[in-house]
């Protein structure tokens, strides 16, 4: 109640007419983030009532990613010390991840959600809770090696054209934050390849700035290049290999796929399916030469799971009606693992496979309730 008495104090200051008013978006932001609106919706027609509110759901989505967040952030120190040679203990291997993951966490937040407030406060809109998700997600799916302007500057180009250009939260037809892994391996491929072991001489110079790009393969890469893979099986379900930040351990990234299908966020048909499509065309299409590497490794490597998971689901771009979500997750998985096997220059799909599925979300609905319409208006003419 203490808190609750402070923001009501606050509150006319923020306000309208308030000294203040010019960051009304941000306290209202702040405010909605530690207790329910008390507001009703006043639009015609009938409402859906839900006991959850989006903020609400954000913060369950926020959890599940934090296992392979902790995970991600370990296995960059483990990579350091396995490069240069050197001794680690658990504990210095979580926090030279931490000291290189924090800036990235960092700038994401800074620049994403510094342009929806300024966004929002010009629109005299409240501030979409949708960034609290895309701004962590956004450091999960960039290599570690990824310079912190390049990241700003990719933030910043997914929340204004891939966002606020549809209308904001909601509106928007492409997941951001894939779009910003997007826009960086268009316009900075050579960042993007995910074969660079962040090394360096001691934490300062993680303060400091200073990277020196370590060579090591993944599995996707040494696939992509003709040759075999020499991580086991093991090793990319636990997530003990180079890669984005957050995309190697499959064990963390299905604790959270556990915890959103449990809190009712995530569908758990879009992942089932995803997984169905993918594994059946990596059984059709398998890596020529590849004999050390089974069909189901497809989707323990790359970006699969991660995107299967936490990306696909998405409830923004992804279909509302329920045969719509099959069909949608089973032509991500089946696309993903084409674009791998059939483009040796591009060695992981799950993004790309993503963001076209993105584009005929809209027409899946469409088609599914427009043959239920007819089904119907035939049953009423009889």
């Amino acid at each position: 109640m203490g808190l609750k008495k402070i923001l009501d104090n606050m509150k006319p200051t923020f306000s309208e007419g308030g000294k203040l008013s010019a960051f009304g978006s941000l306290f209202d932001a702040m405010e909605t983030f530690f207790y329910v609106p008390n507001e009703t919706a006043k639009a015609r027609g009938a409402q859906i009532h839900d006991a959850i509110d989006s903020k609400r759901s954000i913060f369950f989505v926020v959890i599940a990613l934090i296992p392979a967040l902790l995970f991600g952030m370990y296995n960059i120190g483990l990579q350091h010390y396995q490069a240069t040679g050197e001794e680690s203990t658990l504990v210095c291997n979580f926090v030279y991840g931490l000291l290189a993951m924090l800036p990235k966490i960092i700038v994401s937040y800074l620049v994403g959600l510094g342009i929806e407030v300024a966004i929002a406060q010009y629109k005299k809109e409240e501030v979409h809770e949708g960034f609290f998700v895309t701004g962590i997600l956004i450091p999960m799916i960039v290599p570690v090696n990824c310079p912190l302007w390049i990241l700003a500057i990719a933030t910043a180009f997914a929340v204004i054209f891939a966002k606020e250009v549809f209308g904001g939260t909601g509106m928007n037809i492409f997941n951001p934050a894939l779009v910003t892994r997007a826009f960086l391996f268009f316009a900075y491929p050579a960042m993007m390849s995910g074969d660079k072991v962040w090394v360096n001489e001691n934490y300062m110079d993680c303060i400091n700035g200073t990277i020196d790009g370590y060579s090591a393969a993944t599995p996707l890469g040494q696939l992509a290049a003709g040759e075999p893979v020499s991580y086991s099986a093991m090793d990319t379900i636990i997530g003990t290999i180079p890669g984005s930040i957050g995309e190697t351990s499959v064990i963390a990234i299905l604790i959270g796929a556990a915890i959103l299908i449990w809190a009712g966020i995530a569908s758990w048909k879009i992942i089932v399916s995803t997984f169905v499509g993918g594994a059946l065309m990596a059984y059709l299409l398998p890596y020529a030469g590849a004999e050390n590497f089974e069909w189901w490794e497809q989707l323990t490597v790359g970006g699969f799971c991660f995107g299967a998971v936490f990306m696909a689901t998405d409830p923004v771009t992804s279909p509302r009606t329920e045969c719509g979500k099959w069909i949608f997750g089973f032509l991500i998985g089946a696309l993903a693992i084409i674009i791998r096997v059939m483009n040796p220059g591009y060695p992981e799909g799950m993004m790309l496979a993503i963001l076209l599925m993105n584009v005929f979300a809209p027409l899946f609905d469409y088609f599914f309730v427009q043959s239920n319409i007819n089904k119907r208006a035939k049953r009423a003419a009889k």
